[in-house]
């Protein structure tokens, strides 16, 4: 089956601590489809249907699998919708969308989103193997989208966060630099020196990642910081 001609990315996803779901080999998986007009959802919902992989709930039943979000672009009441998906359940949702730029890429992953699909791809075929991926906990792009999403996370990395010394990693430059001289066997001391910071700062920065990060010591911090490919 070809759905694009471009390269397809799949990728463990570790986004908002949402494991993958439970599922047999047998188990349909739970799906809400939700849309603005109510003819995109009837065409979505006559695609997947007669699929034996999916069961389709209403939308008033609750804690669905996976939700397919049928949208135009990602505007602001898609992203509310997202973020509350996010903050009140563990379902997992795919975007069904027609379009779609970088800043709207980067708003869709800060919402939690599992996977995108352009309805032009969307055949039942195409769109029941990627919310299968989601279900399992993995994350779907189209290899355009994924260097899309890249450009304009370096891009807002340099020109909005560095300026002002923050960092999309979670880290700051400092902070880093810090942990990864720890990592190498530096003390406090050794540290400062080589940073031309007092030991206090060297202290204080270290204070804060455990803080924020809600880690028992600095051993923690280095260990959490390499687990997560931080430094």
């Amino acid at each position: 089956m070809t759905i694009a001609t471009e390269p397809q990315l799949r990728f463990v996803s570790g986004t908002h601590g949402r494991g993958p779901l439970t599922l047999s080999s047998t188990e349909p998986i739970t799906v809400c489809v939700r849309a603005a007009d109510p003819l995109s959802r009837a065409g979505v919902v006559a695609q997947l249907g007669p699929r034996p992989e999916v069961r389709l709930r209403s939308s008033e039943e609750s804690s669905p699998g996976v939700l397919l979000l049928v949208t135009d672009a990602v505007d602001d009441d898609v992203q509310v919708q997202l973020r509350r998906t996010q903050r009140t359940s563990e379902t997992r949702t795919v975007l069904l969308v027609t379009a779609i730029d970088g800043q709207q890429l980067l708003s869709a992953a800060e919402c939690g989103i599992g996977g995108i699909v352009r309805r032009a791809d969307a055949t039942p075929e195409h769109l029941v193997e990627v919310i299968t991926s989601v279900a399992r906990g993995q994350a779907y792009l189209p290899g355009d989208l994924l260097a899309q999403f890249l450009s304009e996370f370096t891009r807002v990395q340099q020109e909005v966060l560095a300026p002002r010394g923050l960092c999309a990693t979670r880290l700051s430059p400092r902070e880093r630099e810090v942990l990864r001289r720890l990592a190498e066997g530096q003390d406090t001391a050794q540290i400062a020196e080589s940073l031309s910071f007092s030991v206090r700062t060297i202290k204080n920065t270290l204070q804060k990642v455990m803080i924020r990060y809600q880690l028992p010591n600095r051993t923690a911090a280095v260990a959490f910081a390499m687990r997560e490919g931080l430094i």
